[in-house]
């Protein structure tokens, strides 16, 4: 990289709170993915953006940086045959605990005419990744060819996949420097490294879900509907129509939390045993309302409906007849999985040798939630990583949950835990019962939060 000033003396500027030109930004990010930036410069950079901050156009300028540090995709312009015939569609987490809306929401969105190149990542602390989820599934490919990511995009319309070396390479080694200089929680940074990724997958429009409460990245709802709204702003400014969803996270999303008991989740809503078509029981769920809420308004912004009666008929339908769950299939076969996977998920992802309920100290109802200590439990059964180099045991986790309002005694547990050992399994247990309250409560006596709790709608420029 070919600076036309000096890197300390950008540094420099930015550390003396000096606002840095696009093309500074750029020399610097070019410099980030090319290596002819130290991990000393970028550790400096990082913490002087850290401590003053940046403006409206200094975060649109990084984040472009950072998107075209690498290739960015394209899907139309490749000559007959080869483009994409509807819109190129995608949506991210800021994470959770019993988030596995991205599985289910990927394949509805192909389903409905959208097709969706969807760029995840790895459980983070507390919270579940959409890749370790994928990879309880035997043979399934995180890390296909790009001509294979291409030919299953156009074939079965959505791809999840994890991070290539040639998309957005700067984040990735801007996000290992920042995590181990205490500077992850910059929202320029944040925002950058979060769209930096997903809008050099040449997204025609993205939906954001960002979570707030107790198990949420951001501590408070203020900063969780900071960071929605720079999102929208950063990505629409930077040429992407984008809408962000501030969504609740005071309790788990879906009634389980680790990796093969989401997938299995995930493989009962899309084939409808979790919405009442075949088990009779009232359809919902804040897992179906979140995921049928951001797919919505990406059918809306893609123009695959007029309005959101219509994108949510269409959902509904697309769901019934089992064309979501056809478009799963195809692409965990297009991955390497197995092609049975739907039929008979017993056969293919592991259990845990230990399930056990774990039932509260006392009867009463759920008052509140701990949400990132139940996380956390997960992570001590071995659902998640302590360290970037654990390996993952993806038969563990949590299974019906309580939720928020429910009763709980003796034949109602707070939830089930799966365990490799019965150690193990107390140990889960004990951090559960200090995880969620219990108290003699009336029926309708617990104040639920509001599930959707704010949508911000940003047009590109």
């Amino acid at each position: 990289m070919t600076f036309r000033a000096l890197p300390q003396e950008l540094i420099r500027a930015k550390r003396d709170g000096q606002a840095l030109s696009p093309e500074a930004i750029g020399e610097l990010v070019g410099g980030i993915a090319d290596g002819s930036l130290s991990d000393a410069q970028v550790g400096a950079l990082a913490m002087a953006i850290f401590l003053n901050g940046m403006n409206a156009a200094e975060t649109v300028a990084l984040t472009e940086a950072v998107r075209d540090s690498g290739e960015v995709l394209a899907w139309r312009g490749l000559g007959e045959g080869l483009d994409l015939p509807g819109p190129v569609l995608d949506k991210h987490s800021t994470g959770g605990v019993g988030d596995l809306v991205s599985l289910v929401l990927g394949p509805w969105i192909a389903a409905c005419g959208g097709y969706v190149p969807m760029v995840s990542g790895r459980g983070l602390g507390h919270t579940g990744g959409t890749l370790d989820k994928l990879e309880a599934i035997p043979g399934y490919d995180i890390a296909p060819t790009r001509q294979r990511l291409r030919t299953l995009v156009r074939e079965a319309g959505v791809a999840i996949v994890g991070q290539t070396a040639e998309l957005a390479p700067a984040d990735r080694r801007l996000y290992a420097i920042r995590d181990v200089t205490a500077t992850v929680e910059s929202l320029p940074l944040i925002v950058s490294s979060i769209l930096g990724k997903k809008l050099a997958c040449g997204l025609d429009a993205l939906v954001m879900d960002v979570k707030t409460g107790s198990g949420a990245f951001m501590p408070t709802l203020e900063k969780s509907r900071e960071l929605a709204q720079t999102i929208a702003e950063v990505a629409s400014r930077a040429g992407t129509p984008t809408t962000a969803l501030l969504t609740d996270m005071s309790q788990p999303l879906a009634p389980c939390a680790g990796n093969a008991v989401e997938v299995r989740e995930a493989i009962a809503l899309l084939t409808c045993e979790k919405t009442g078509e075949k088990s009779g029981e009232k359809p919902g769920g804040r897992l179906l309302e979140v995921t049928r809420t951001l797919a919505a308004e990406l059918l809306l912004a893609g123009r695959l409906a007029e309005s959101r009666d219509a994108a949510l008929a269409l959902l509904d339908e697309r769901l019934a007849s089992g064309a979501a769950a056809e478009r799963f299939a195809r692409m965990v076969a297009g991955l390497g999985g197995p092609a049975d996977l739907l039929e008979r998920p017993e056969r293919h992802l592991h259990r845990a040798p230990v399930v056990r309920p774990v039932h509260a100290a006392r009867s009463g109802r759920v008052t509140r939630m701990d949400t990132r200590a139940v996380g956390l439990a997960v992570v001590t059964l071995g659902g998640g990583r302590r360290a970037p180099s654990d390996a993952i045991d993806h038969s563990v986790g949590l299974t019906g949950i309580a939720a928020l309002g429910d009763a709980v005694d003796g034949e109602r547990p707070l939830a089930w835990v799966h365990a490799t050992s019965e150690a193990d399994a107390e140990r889960a247990a004990s951090q559960l019962r200090a995880a969620i309250e219990v108290n003699d409560v009336a029926p309708g006596g617990v104040v639920l939060p509001t599930l959707i709790q704010d949508v911000i709608r940003r047009e590109a420029p």
